[in-house]
């Protein structure tokens, strides 16, 4: 069933999977560009094999955007006013090539002091074409309730 799903409707334990996409060297590249991070682990194969990658690696916070970007184009979506915070790990690299995907799962709920929205806590992971975690944590997601004639 797709959608907009409004505070009243993700109720603790609702889980979405995101489709996926390639990473692909011009995401590498852009996002270098955009953030102005050239750092050499991101830019040069050699200097990445030096640091034991089997070549350079995505950014992390390109795959915390990607993800971001796939849970905006899921099937089912927030009812979205803005990020609170996130609490991010990056587990493993990420490389031009790979397909990653996205899980959603909301883990608590609560509306805010004028009780007008709602505060989603959503344990979020990408994972590769190989079914890996290369990225996990939380983000606190601010989301309109239904209109109160809806209610």
């Amino acid at each position: 069933m797709g959608g907009i799903l409004y505070y009243e409707d993700a109720a603790p334990g609702l889980t979405i999977e995101t489709a996926g996409l390639i990473v692909t060297e011009a995401h590498i590249v852009q996002f270098a560009g955009l953030s102005g991070d050239f750092f050499a682990v991101h830019m040069d194969d050699q200097f990445a094999q030096s640091l034991g990658c089997e070549r350079r690696i995505a950014h992390g916070l390109l795959g915390l955007i990607l993800l971001d970007g796939l849970k905006n184009r899921a099937e089912r979506q927030f009812a979205s006013v803005a990020s609170l915070s996130w609490h991010w790990n990056f587990r493993r690299p990420i490389y031009a090539g790979d397909r990653v995907s996205g899980r959603l799962t909301v883990s608590e709920r609560r509306l805010t002091s004028r009780g007008d929205r709602g505060i989603l806590t959503l344990e979020m992971e990408l994972r590769n074409g190989r079914a890996e975690v290369v990225q996990d944590g939380t983000n606190l997601l601010l989301v309109r309730r239904r209109p109160e004639e809806e209610r």
